[in-house]
């Protein structure tokens, strides 16, 4: 799909990065020409890259905790709310539940940011080992993996996105 104005580029694309409309508004911007999915896949992850690292803290903390309190309230992107989903985080036991509350809270007391991991073709028990794992990491480490995370993330969202336009 072709998008020729700004407004509906920014509409349409806008949802890539979660909660951060502002990467879609800055590709645009350096977009030769919309077209490719692929290109603009990579302009959008330039734009996150270039970005000083309190602007990607930011993006970090628009993510939300996997099993967290947005969830049980029914505040995550309708984008967020699926990709918990097929990892069926949804349907936590009472124990795994607890298990991400903590884990939760000391990835937040040790780094200041949520822990952000594309779950999409994960299960819990998988996500809850990646999670202890990546809490022996020092900050830099996991903000680099975070951003990593972010783009595996944009890039499943974006694959979706242009696989419903198509459909």
């Amino acid at each position: 799909m072709t998008i020729v104005d700004k407004n509906l580029f920014i509409e349409h694309y806008g949802g890539i990065y979660e909660d951060s409309p502002w990467v879609a508004e800055l590709a645009w911007d350096r977009l030769c020409e919309p077209g490719e999915v692929q290109s603009i896949g990579n302009v959008l992850a330039q734009c996150v890259d270039d970005a000083d690292d309190e602007t990607k803290l930011a993006l970090i903390r628009a993510h939300p905790d996997l099993a967290g309190r947005a969830a049980i309230r029914g505040e995550l992107t309708q984008e967020s709310t699926g990709e918990q989903a097929s990892a069926g985080i949804d349907k936590c036991s009472p124990e795994e539940f607890e298990r991400f509350q903590e884990y939760n809270d000391q990835y937040h007391r040790k780094f200041g940011f949520p822990f952000v991991m594309a779950v999409r073709d994960s299960n819990r028990q998988q996500i809850l080992a990646t999670f202890a794992e990546r809490l022996q990491n020092d900050a830099d480490i996991e903000f680099a993996r975070a951003i990593a995370e972010i783009h595996k993330i944009a890039r499943l969202r974006l694959a979706a996105l242009e696989q419903e336009s198509d459909g």
